[in-house]
């Protein structure tokens, strides 16, 4: 779905049980602009309520800023079971707002955000850091939670990109 002149605004979103990031980027075409960035403290309370605190951030982030897409960071499972199932649970707050405001959620592991952005899937978060701030045209430093959900967003517009380009070049397909 696109707003006013065919822009596309993605929210980005980096799940976490104790900080969950989120970046919005408007795309029109080939060109992506920052819209905002920030990191929602859930704390350390219990942990009903930084489930709560993660869905009515993500609901507020979206209507504020009249997102039409959304895009999740997967889990990653580790070692510590425990710490991935609260993960999991952390993202699936942050997905359920994003339902509930009638908006689909594309996922991506952090392997093809690493690997859309830096064109490595192992490089590191210093250098993705780098490269959404580079795309963005963004000066000084952002949160660490914060440029991993914008290059979650800034991912799915690539993804979309190619997609639409693979769609006008094979037989039948819509340009």
């Amino acid at each position: 779905m696109a707003i006013a002149g065919g822009e596309r605004r993605i929210l980005g979103i980096d799940p976490g049980s104790v900080r969950t990031g989120f970046g919005i980027v408007a795309v029109d075409g080939a060109r992506s602009r920052y819209i905002a960035s920030g990191v929602i403290q859930a704390g350390r309370g219990a942990f009903a309520e930084r489930l709560h605190t993660i869905h009515s951030a993500i609901t507020e982030v979206i209507a504020r800023h009249a997102v039409t897409e959304t895009a999740v960071e997967e889990v990653f499972v580790n070692r510590n079971v425990q710490s991935a199932l609260k993960l999991g649970q952390a993202r699936g707050a942050a997905i359920c707002a994003c339902a509930g405001a009638g908006l689909s959620v594309d996922e991506y592991s952090a392997r093809a955000v690493k690997q859309a952005l830096v064109g490595r899937g192992g490089a590191d978060k210093t250098q993705v850091g780098y490269m959404v701030r580079t795309i963005l045209g963004l000066r000084g430093e952002l949160r660490e939670d914060a440029a991993d959900a914008l290059a979650v967003a800034l991912s799915h517009a690539q993804h979309d990109r190619f997609q639409a380009r693979l769609a006008g070049s094979s037989p039948g397909g819509a340009a």
